[in-house]
């Protein structure tokens, strides 16, 4: 999913924080700027986990009634305040894009520019134009004397008579209708074009702002009005409330919206609401409405990419979708003709090149003119010109460059493509399930322990993946050997990380191995250990099930080593980054 959601300080022009937004406030107080939901109920929490690691944050999903709640409590808080009806406050809310504070301050200083800009009061009758002073110098008085005109035969135009009122809807012109209904503008349209209007803005175009049909009306339609022209139409009004709670979520830096298809919960992080805050930790929140429902609260990925930070991650992406490096491959095969400046790719041993453009003839080592060359065909002899060595250092490095690219893209793109085959493997491993519990004593809950190892071979590949994208971007001689053993680090993230890779692909294998009814015990508890911790430096041999089971516990250890020590390197500033990283002090090298 584009960036929808790019969390960033800016915001605060719309919604500024301070200490006493962050202090929890009472619902019954009528304030819920900061979502501080624990005035609902302790039914609004999701896993209020005291064990923590460092490498999570603590969010709060709620649900579509939940936060609507909290937009009533904000609503009341602002009618209380300015003695206003509580659609009409919703209004004023809305208009100031939720910025209560703001919405004080304007109201108080200029409660009537408010209310107009906000579509719920009439802007004010224009003055009388005042009598002008009469211009210098000497005045003529008009021809005609101000009775009214007369005819072509000489007889007295009548004035212009009022138009009687019309039931006929000025939008349709059925004069059939007998239901009309108005805005405080009293701009009267029939109920059949109010609700073709709003299923309109609401279902085609996504809008839960209603102003008034008529030309250069800006009043707005409250809550109520839509309800009642909506009539019996209830799926498009559920629509309108759920477009109200996206409004309000996209207005509040500390909540973002489940990025999954028709999934209405959304997630409060208040520990990523910032820019400066999204370089020391990766955000990943599931929503309450299902586990597989893993999403960045900072980016627009939606996926745990945990352990690199979302500047790099997006950085990451960038680089593979667009064609720079389709056009760092051309730059690394090809070169261009000195005269046309065609280009050419060389399809021969032969470095006497013909450009088959303009027939210009060139030595590829050099790019020299060919006549220069006498009879040295097919080797070059201009070797120390410094242009000839510029132009074979430049090929080098950008060789280098791709071969480097390359080099993490290949294992990037592997364990994607694992992660994805490790999901396929969810209906394979459920026959294998109910083949050992029909060949072994086991019971259908102890053979899960096999869909638990896939679920912790699919979250180490993700891991892994992101791994080499924050290897690519990390500067030389700082933890660099997180995947490159060549270089000087600390010893724990260096075996943490082949240990890692290591251990997956023998959990995957033993997931994907046939079962032997023999040796079903062992397996599950290789399993299980590669699973949860570290594996025995003495394993006893029982059977593959216990294989499985001790591989399992192995693997799930690892990869924490791997995520907590990451995330300690950042919020201690140990990473560095070859290029400019947002939110990082970078010395690019």
């Amino acid at each position: 999913m584009s960036s929808d959601y790019d969390v960033s300080d800016d915001e605060g022009e719309y919604y500024e924080y301070d200490d006493e937004d962050e202090e929890m406030v009472d619902v019954e107080d009528g304030s819920a700027s900061e979502i501080e939901v624990d005035g609902f109920g302790n039914d609004f929490k999701v896993g209020a986990r005291s064990d923590r690691k460092i490498y999570e944050v603590e969010f709060t999903a709620l649900s579509q009634p939940e936060v609507e709640r909290i937009m009533q409590a904000d609503i009341d808080h602002i009618s209380s305040i300015f003695g206003v009806e509580p659609p009409t406050a919703a209004l004023l809310l809305r208009h100031m894009i939720w910025n209560k504070e703001k919405l004080i301050e304007k109201y108080m200083d200029n409660a009537s520019a408010v209310a107009v800009a906000a579509g719920v009061e009439l802007p004010p009758p224009p003055k009388p134009s005042s009598s002008k002073a009469p211009a210098p110098g000497p005045q003529r008085n008009s021809r005609r004397s101000p009775s009214a005109p007369k005819s072509p035969k000489g007889k007295r135009a009548s004035p212009p008579a009022e138009e009687p009122a019309s039931d006929v809807c000025p939008i349709c012109f059925d004069d059939s209708q007998t239901a009309f209904l108005s805005l405080l503008c009293d701009h009267k349209f029939c109920a059949t074009c109010w609700k073709e209007y709003i299923v309109s803005k609401v279902r085609t175009e996504a809008e839960c702002t209603v102003a008034c049909m008529g030309e250069g009306c800006n009043v707005a339609a409250p809550d109520p009005f839509v309800d009642r022209a909506l009539g019996d139409d209830r799926e498009t009004w559920a629509r309108y409330q759920e477009l109200l709670v996206r409004q309000f979520v996209g207005c509040i830096p500390h909540l973002k919206f489940c990025p999954y298809p028709s999934c209405t919960y959304t997630v409060s992080c208040p520990s990523a609401a910032t820019k400066s805050s999204l370089a020391q930790i990766v955000p990943i929140v599931t929503c309450g409405a299902s586990n597989t429902h893993v999403f960045c609260f900072g980016c627009p990925i939606d996926a745990d990419h945990r352990p690199v930070v979302c500047a790099v991650a997006r950085m990451w992406m960038k680089k593979c979708q667009d064609d720079s490096e389709t056009a760092n491959w051309i730059k690394s095969n090809t070169k261009e003709c000195s005269k046309c400046m065609s280009t050419i790719e060389k399809n021969g041993g032969c470095n006497h090149m013909t450009c088959k453009k303009c027939k210009y003839e060139f030595c590829w080592v050099c790019m020299g003119p060919w006549s220069e060359h006498g009879t040295s065909w097919y080797s070059c002899n201009r070797y120390d010109e410094k242009a000839s060595v510029d132009a074979r250092d430049a090929q080098t490095k950008s060789r280098a460059s791709l071969e480097r690219y390359l080099h993490y893209y290949n294992r990037w793109a592997n364990h994607e493509q694992s992660a994805k085959l490790s999901m396929e493997l969810y209906t394979k491993t459920e026959k294998k399930m109910e083949e050992m519990q029909v060949t072994s004593e086991l019971t259908w809950i102890q053979v899960q322990f096999m869909k638990k190892a896939l679920d912790v071979v699919h979250k180490c590949r993700m891991t892994l993946k992101w791994t080499y994208a924050m290897a690519y971007y990390l500067a030389l001689g700082n933890e660099k050997e997180l995947f490159e053993d060549n270089q000087r680090a600390r010893p724990l993230t260096c075996r943490a990380s082949r240990d890692l890779e290591r251990a997956v692909e023998e959990l995957s294998e033993l997931i994907e191995a046939p079962i032997d009814p023999e040796t079903i015990m062992t397996l599950r508890q290789k399993v299980t250990d590669k699973t949860v911790s570290t594996a025995p430096t003495h394993p006893t041999p029982s059977s593959p099930a216990d294989a499985v089971a001790r591989t399992q516990v192995y693997v799930q250890k690892r990869n924490e080593i791997m995520l907590e020590d990451t995330a300690k390197g950042y919020l201690e500033g140990r990473w560095s980054w070859n290029m400019p990283v947002e939110g990082f002090d970078t010395d690019s090298d």
